[in-house]
């Protein structure tokens, strides 16, 4: 087969999951991290035969594609038919890429099955394969960095979940909120009191002091003491939403002040969410642009408004 490797048998009968590996290069770290799973390797494609090798093989589980050192070209071809493929297949996609390529990868791969990973770890690869099992069975070389990655996630999804519970509830729309409901159980409410007199309206350079307070702190300290993604993502983008400019993907992943794995899964989780919006361009197919939903938008308003209104600062 040009430019793919010999179809892999040698995986016993009782691992039922497949996998594939897209590249251009032999792609050692995919290929172990597959095989401490419980996956069945098919092989490898390069990106030239992947949609057609996606199609001719049979169920297709898990598609592990190497994005780093391809043209861009073939990446805009080739990366939205092998995410319609996922999705219609209900197919677990992890693409490797590097940093200079978030913004190409992140317009053309999303959806709840999609994740991105930047110079990720062994375990980091194996972490992201997992859910593709149906019984998720790691080796015991792997046990631990598994448990750390259930535990990260588990810490992910109840941050975001208080994030859009305390929103809500400030802001006073927690029963219009279905977002909310899709990440959080209902807690108890507490809605403030309204003011005599609105407070004066909210002005980008306050929201952008407040982020640049932030990165202040952080050079004092050590940056993942203070680490929060979620937060830093809401703030970026309220503020250029007040100043009536767009995100990229990739800018908003500085923003986060976290590495572009983390920042990546972060704004996966909150689109997934209903917090944030995608909005592809329209003239670059390269690239995708993020924005607060119009409940995320309104809960920032109702929370900054709390806060002049009770005289606090904004942090």
């Amino acid at each position: 087969m040009d430019g793919s490797d010999a179809w892999e048998t040698t995986r016993p009968p009782t691992a039922t999951i497949a996998a594939l590996v897209i590249a251009d290069h032999e792609a050692a770290d995919a290929t172990a991290a597959i095989g401490a799973t419980s996956a069945r390797l098919l092989g490898r494609v390069d990106w030239t035969a992947a949609p057609a090798q996606l199609e001719a093989r049979g169920p297709i589980h898990l598609i592990a594609a190497d994005c780093e050192g391809i043209d861009d070209a073939a990446l805009v071809n080739v990366l939205p038919r092998i995410n319609q493929f996922a999705r219609d297949n209900d197919a677990r996609l992890v693409a490797t890429l590097a940093s200079t390529q978030v913004d190409l990868v992140a317009a053309n791969l999303f959806g709840p099955n999609v994740e991105l990973l930047c110079a990720p770890s062994l375990a980091e690869r194996v972490a992201a394969y997992a859910p593709a099992l149906s019984q998720p069975r790691l080796d015991r070389l792997f046990d631990s960095a598994r448990e750390v990655e259930t535990v990260r996630l588990r810490r992910l999804n109840e941050e975001i979940a208080r994030i859009a519970e305390t929103l809500a509830r400030l802001s006073r729309i927690e029963n219009a909120d279905p977002a909310r409901s899709r990440v959080a159980d209902r807690g108890n409410t507490y809605t403030p009191q309204p003011a005599a007199e609105d407070p004066p309206p909210i002005a980008p350079r306050e929201v952008r002091g407040a982020i640049r307070a932030r990165r202040l702190r952080d050079q004092y300290f050590d940056m993942g003491l203070f680490e929060d993604p979620a937060w830093d993502i809401l703030l970026d983008l309220f503020a250029a939403e007040l100043e009536r400019v767009q995100v990229s993907v990739s800018s908003l992943c500085i923003a986060a002040a976290v590495a572009p794995t983390t920042a990546l899964r972060w704004i996966a989780k909150m689109t997934e969410a209903g917090m944030l919006t995608r909005v592809p361009d329209p003239f670059d197919r390269r690239r995708a642009f993020m924005e607060l939903a119009p409940n995320a938008s309104e809960a920032m308003r109702g929370y900054l408004r709390g806060l002049k209104r009770a005289g606090l600062a904004m942090i």
